[in-house]
C-alpha cells in the first residue's frame, strides 16, 4: 500500500479589524499637549521670559533696600508672590500669545486644523502644556524665594489655595492669550503682548502690592486678572486665607475669556 500524501496547509489569512476614525479626544489632547511642552522647552527666547525674567527680578527686588516701595512686611515675602504671578502671566499670556500668533501665520495652525483634533481640543492641549511648566516655575521659584529668606506662612490650606489660584489664573491669561493671538497679525500681537506684559508688570499690582497704590485706583486694580492673582497670592502665602473675590475675578476673566476664543479664534 502506498500512503497518500497529506492534503496541502493552507495558510491561515491574518484577521484585522478596522478601526477607521480619530483617536479619543483625551488622547489627541494629551499628545498635543506633549508636543507643546517640548517646543516651549526647546526655545530660549521663551525659557528666558518665562522663567530667568522672573528670577532675576526676585533677586534684585530682594537686594534693592528701599529703592522699590513694597509696603508694610518683609520684602521678600511681599515680593515673592507677586514674582509668582509674573512667571504664570510670562508664561500663560505673553509667551503663548507671541508662539500662537506665529504658529497661525506660519500656516501651522492651518494644518493643525485639518487634522481630527478640534478647536477646543488644541485650546485644552496649549493649556495643559501651560499647566506643567508652570507647575516647574512655581517649584524654581518657590526654592529659590526661600534661598533669599522668604517665609511662606498658611500651611496645608494656603497650599491648596496657591494651587487653586495658579490654576485659574493660569486659565484666564492663556484664554486672554489666545484669544489675542487669534484675532490680529503675528506682529501686533507680538507689540501688544509686551507692551500688556509691562503694564501689568508696573501697573497691575504684580510686584508692587495693592496697598502701595492710590485709593483712587486700587477698585480698578483689583478687577484686573493680574492684581486678582498677585493679591490672591500673597494673601494666601502670608497665612490669611484665599479670598473668595479673588477667585472669582479671575474665574470671570477666564469663562468670558474662554468663550471668546472658541467663537472667534481662527486657524489661518
Amino acid at each position: 500500500m502506498t500512503a497518500e500524501a497529506p492534503p496541502p496547509m493552507q495558510a491561515r489569512q491574518p484577521e484585522f479589524t478596522p478601526a477607521p476614525g480619530a483617536a479619543p479626544l483625551a488622547a489627541m489632547v494629551l499628545a498635543h499637549a506633549r508636543m507643546e511642552t517640548r517646543l516651549l522647552m526647546r526655545n530660549g527666547e521663551q525659557v528666558l521670559l518665562t522663567l530667568v525674567i522672573p528670577l532675576l527680578l526676585l533677586a534684585v527686588g530682594a537686594a534693592s533696600g528701599d529703592v522699590l516701595d513694597l509696603g508694610s512686611g518683609r520684602r521678600i515675602d511681599v515680593l515673592t508672590p507677586g514674582v509668582l504671578a509674573l512667571a504664570i502671566i510670562s508664561t500663560s499670556f505673553t509667551s503663548l500669545a507671541i508662539a500662537t500668533g506665529f504658529e497661525r501665520e506660519n500656516g501651522v495652525l492651518k494644518r493643525l486644523g485639518g487634522t481630527p483634533l478640534p478647536r477646543s481640543g488644541m485650546l485644552l492641549g496649549k493649556v495643559a502644556s501651560l499647566l506643567a511648566v508652570t507647575a516647574v516655575q512655581v517649584g524654581v521659584i518657590c526654592v529659590a524665594g526661600q534661598l533669599l529668606g522668604w517665609d511662606p506662612r498658611g500651611g496645608v490650606l494656603g497650599a491648596l489655595g496657591v494651587a487653586a489660584l495658579v490654576a485659574v489664573g493660569t486659565w484666564a491669561f492663556a484664554a486672554l492669550g489666545l484669544l489675542m493671538a487669534g484675532a490680529f497679525r503675528a506682529e501686533a500681537t507680538l507689540a501688544a503682548a509686551n507692551l500688556l506684559y509691562v503694564v501689568l508688570l508696573v501697573g497691575g499690582a504684580v510686584v508692587v502690592p495693592l496697598s502701595s497704590y492710590p485709593e483712587s485706583i486700587q477698585g480698578i486694580v483689583t478687577v484686573l486678572p493680574s492684581g486678582a492673582l498677585a493679591e490672591g497670592l500673597r494673601d494666601a502665602l502670608s497665612g490669611s486665607g484665599v479670598g473668595l473675590a479673588h477667585v472669582l475675578v479671575l474665574v470671570a476673566w477666564a469663562v468670558v475669556g474662554s468663550a471668546l476664543t472658541v467663537r472667534t479664534f481662527r486657524w489661518e
